[in-house]
């Protein structure tokens, strides 16, 4: 079938399986032009298949020689319908990482349960004996509970009153404002048994009581935070009280990987960038299309490759030591929140309409990564051909 972007909201409901595996390729190409990582060498990613999990299993792989195990929950193809573009990614890294003779192993299922926690020991002890770096970069509308077998579904709304902001339609280039009613404190206890560290912490207990973690053995979890135009909708409302559990868990975690070996866990702030998980978050689209253009104009701007690549060989690995901020996290968002960019956000941000949206932000920057989410827009890919939309995993 010719297979087109077909966008619904803040979602891309068709996948290219050679654009994206282009995309993989791009981000494996730059890995390896900035040389190999003293890192770490067998790795399991919960999260794997799309952003900031696959740039850590790339940058792994091909900036460590490092042997991966892949977490996902993707859809496969069906009758007149591509697969999602996690199901494509996956495929796509896992063909190039054998290729150079590296091990690549896949785990497709719900990563909350305790079904997929004990497959993905199974794998370890089978294949590898030991992992000694965990990557927890789960995103997920909803959550079944493990132990109570209840389903706690994300929102993402303020929290004691509401809130109004501007907005941006990515799709149609409109500029408006939006109100978002605050949470109640149901709402509020389902994002947290979500998008917090409950999850984290099961998977670290399940894989130190199965020994299955390396001494020393290290994790990561990713956060973000952000300007405070975006706190009331982000630090502050449903994410942020979510994120606020993950840096509970991550303490926890990092006294019991202490113990084990001197190993550590912690969390690295990142940047904004486009996600699928950052599209659906009101304001943030726009707030992003403004930092693109601030940070392309200053030539520091990054994507989730880069963002990885820097996260591994100046913070994790190469003999570095981590650099730490009051709370014990690393920040790669560094460039980001510097003053200079900030204050240049704050000055266009009032004035951003419809009308001069192209001019005042990087509008088109953010659709081009967006498409490239779902494997459109890449270079070297015939969008006119017929793709064979169903591809096996592997």
């Amino acid at each position: 079938m010719i297979i087109k972007p077909k966008i619904r909201g803040f979602i891309c409901v068709t996948a290219h399986p050679d654009g994206c595996a282009a995309h993989v390729q791009e981000w494996i190409k730059y890995v390896k032009s900035k040389g190999p990582i003293a890192g770490p060498k067998k790795v399991l990613v919960i999260g794997s298949s799309m952003g900031y999990g696959l740039a850590s299993r790339v940058t792994a792989a091909f900036g460590s020689g490092a042997a991966t195990i892949g977490v996902f929950f993707e859809r496969p193809s069906e009758e007149g319908r591509p697969a999602t573009p996690g199901w494509y990614n996956s495929i796509a890294f896992t063909q190039a990482a054998r290729a150079a003779g590296l091990y690549a192993k896949n785990v497709m299922g719900d990563a909350f349960s305790d079904d997929i926690k004990a497959q993905v020991i199974a794998a370890i002890k089978a294949d590898l004996g030991q992992v000694d770096l965990v990557v927890y970069s789960l995103a997920s509308p909803r959550r079944t509970h493990p132990k109570t077998g209840v389903v706690h579904k994300n929102c993402i709304k303020p929290i004691g009153a509401p809130y109004t902001n501007k907005t941006v339609d990515t799709d149609k280039g409109i500029v408006s404002e939006v109100t978002i009613e605050p949470a109640t404190e149901a709402e509020i206890s389902d994002v947290v048994a979500v998008m917090g560290g409950e999850d984290w912490e099961l998977w670290i207990q399940a894989l130190s009581d199965a020994k299955v973690l390396a001494p020393g053995a290290q994790s990561v979890a990713y956060s973000y935070i952000g300007p405070e135009v975006t706190w009331a909708i982000y630090k502050n409302g449903t994410i942020g009280h979510a994120k606020d559990d993950l840096e509970r868990a991550a303490k926890a975690i990092d006294a019991k990987l202490k113990a084990n070996g001197n190993g550590r866990a912690f969390i690295s702030v990142n940047k904004a960038l486009v996600t699928q998980s950052s599209s659906a978050i009101p304001v943030v689209p726009l707030y992003i299309s403004i930092l693109y253009k601030i940070m392309k104009a200053r030539g520091t701007h990054e994507g989730c490759i880069e963002q990885m690549q820097r996260l591994f060989a100046t913070q994790l690995y190469n003999g570095n030591t981590a650099k730490f901020d009051e709370a014990g996290r690393v920040r790669v968002d560094d460039l980001e929140m510097i003053p200079a960019v900030q204050d240049a956000v704050r000055q266009i941000w009032p004035a951003v309409t419809t009308e001069n949206l192209e001019a005042q932000t990087d509008i088109a920057g953010y659709r081009s990564e967006f498409l490239k989410l779902f494997g459109f827009g890449l270079a070297g890919v015939n969008y006119e051909a017929e793709v064979e939309p169903h591809v096996p995993m592997i």
